[in-house]
C-alpha cells in the first residue's frame, strides 16, 4: 500500500514535539519562578490583609474606613514607588531593584507583627507599598523581556508572571487561618508568618530575576539601542488609563472587604478559608485563560472584556450571600482581575518601543495606584453608612464604567 508523503499539513513527529516543549520549557519555568515576586508585592503584602482585617478592626476597635485607610496607606506607597520607579531605573538594572524590593518586603511584612499602633501601622504600610511597587514593576519590565524571547508564547508568559499573586494569596489562605490566634494582638503572629512566606518567596523570585537579565545581556546586548527614540504620548491611551484607574477603585474594594462580607453574613471560618483559597488557585490558572486575548488584542478590547467580568464577579455576593454564589464570585474574580494587569503590560509591550517599556508599565501603574487609594477609603465609607454589599455595589458599578472607557482605546501601532 503506498504511503502518503508528508507535507505541510502533516502533524508534527513526536520527537518535534518534544524538541518544541523543552525550547519552550525553560522560559515559562523562569516565568513561574519570577511570578513568586508579584506574590510577594500583591498576594501578601497586599491582599492577605483582607484575611487579617476582621481580627484586627475587632482588636484595635477600628471603623470600616480605619481598616480601609490600611490599604489605602498600602496604595499610597505604590504610588510612591511608582512615581519613583522610572528615575530608579534609569540608575539601577530592573533585576537589582526586584532583588532589593524582594527582601524589604519580606522585612517591613515582619515589622507588622511587631506593631498594634493604628499610626505606626499606617506608616509601615506606606513603606511596603512603596517596596511592592518596586517588585511589581520591575518584574513586569523583566516578564515583558522574557515574553519578547518567545512571541508566540507573549501572553502565557504575562499571564504567567501576573497570576502568580494567586501563589501569594494561596499561601496566604493557609497560613493567616493556623496563626490567628484568639486575645490581644494574637494577629501578629500571622504577620511573622507572611513575613517568613515573603522570604522563602523571594529566594526564588531573585534567582529567575538575576537568570533573566543574565540571558538578555548575552543575547542581545544592543536591543535598546536599535529602538525608535519617540514613542506614543500617554494622551494618546488616556481612555486606556481611566478604564485601568477605575479597575483600581472596583477591585480593591471587593478585595479589601469581600472577607468580611461574608463573616458578616455568617459564613464560617472554613467557608472564608474555602473562598479565599479558591480565589487565589483561579488566579494561578488563568494565565491560559486569557493569553489568547492578550497576544491578539491590541488596544484596549482585552481591559474592557475583563473589567466587564469582574463587574459581575463583584456584583454577585453583593445581591446573594450564599456560599455557592460565593464560591462562584471568587472562581469568576480569581480568573480574571491580575489578567486585567497583565493586559496593560501586553498593551505596552504592543504599543511601545522596548526601550520605553519600563516607563510605560509605570504610567499604568501610578494611575493603577491611584485608584486603589481612593477605592479602600471609599469603599470604606459607603460600608459605613449603608453596609458592606452596598458597597460592592459602587465597586461592581466602577468596574463596569471602566470596561466602557478600555472598550474605546484602539491600537497605536500597526500589527
Amino acid at each position: 500500500m503506498p504511503t502518503r508523503p508528508l507535507d505541510a499539513a502533516t502533524p508534527a513527529s513526536p520527537p518535534a514535539t518534544a524538541a518544541l516543549a523543552a525550547q519552550r520549557l525553560p522560559t515559562l519555568t523562569l516565568a513561574i519562578a519570577l511570578s513568586l515576586g508579584s506574590a510577594i508585592a500583591l498576594g501578601l503584602a497586599r491582599f492577605a490583609y483582607a484575611l487579617l482585617l476582621p481580627a484586627m478592626k475587632l482588636d484595635l476597635g477600628w471603623s470600616f474606613a480605619q481598616a480601609g485607610a490600611m490599604n489605602t496607606a498600602n496604595a499610597l506607597g505604590y504610588l510612591l514607588g511608582a512615581l519613583a520607579f522610572p528615575r530608579l531605573a534609569r540608575r539601577f538594572p530592573a533585576g537589582v531593584l526586584f532583588s532589593v524590593g524582594c527582601a524589604a518586603t519580606a522585612a517591613l511584612m515582619a515589622g507588622s507583627g511587631l506593631l498594634a499602633d493604628t499610626n505606626s501601622l499606617l506608616v509601615l504600610r506606606v513603606v511596603t507599598g512603596v517596596s511592592s511597587a518596586a517588585i511589581f514593576i520591575s518584574g513586569g519590565v523583566l516578564a515583558a523581556r522574557l515574553a519578547s524571547a518567545r512571541p508566540g508564547d507573549a501572553g502565557l508568559v504575562l499571564g504567567l508572571y501576573y497570576g502568580g499573586t494567586g501563589w501569594g494569596i494561596v499561601a496566604s489562605s493557609v497560613l493567616v487561618p493556623v496563626t490567628l490566634v484568639n486575645g490581644a494582638h494574637g494577629w501578629q503572629f500571622a504577620w511573622f508568618a507572611l513575613a517568613a512566606a515573603c522570604a522563602a518567596f523571594a529566594a526564588v523570585a531573585i534567582g529567575a530575576a538575576r537568570k533573566i537579565e543574565r540571558v538578555q545581556a548575552t543575547a542581545s546586548p544592543a536591543a535598546h539601542a536599535q529602538d525608535p527614540v519617540d514613542a506614543p504620548r500617554w494622551p494618546r491611551f488616556v481612555v486606556a488609563l481611566i478604564g485601568y484607574g477605575l479597575f483600581g477603585v472596583g477591585y480593591i474594594g471587593y478585595m479589601t472587604f469581600i472577607v468580611a462580607l461574608l463573616r458578616n453574613a455568617g459564613m464560617s471560618a472554613a467557608v472564608v478559608t474555602g473562598f479565599y483559597l479558591l480565589l487565589g488557585v483561579a488566579t494561578v490558572v488563568s494565565a491560559r485563560l486569557w493569553s489568547t486575548l492578550l497576544d491578539r488584542m491590541r488596544g484596549g478590547q482585552a481591559l474592557a472584556v475583563l473589567n466587564g467580568l469582574l463587574a459581575v464577579a463583584t456584583l454577585l455576593p453583593a445581591l446573594l450571600t450564599q456560599p455557592w454564589v460565593a464560591f462562584v464570585s471568587g472562581v469568576l474574580f480569581g480568573a480574571t482581575f491580575l489578567s486585567a494587569v497583565a493586559s496593560t503590560t501586553a498593551f505596552v509591550r504592543h504599543n511601545l518601543p522596548a526601550s520605553h517599556w519600563a516607563k510605560g508599565i509605570s504610567v499604568f501603574t501610578i494611575v493603577f495606584a491611584f485608584g486603589q487609594i481612593v477605592g479602600p477609603m471609599v469603599i470604606g465609607w459607603v460600608s459605613d453608612g449603608a453596609g458592606l454589599a452596598r458597597g460592592l455595589v459602587y465597586s461592581a458599578l466602577l468596574l463596569a464604567a471602566g470596561a466602557v472607557f478600555a472598550a474605546c482605546q484602539k491600537p497605536l501601532a500597526k500589527a
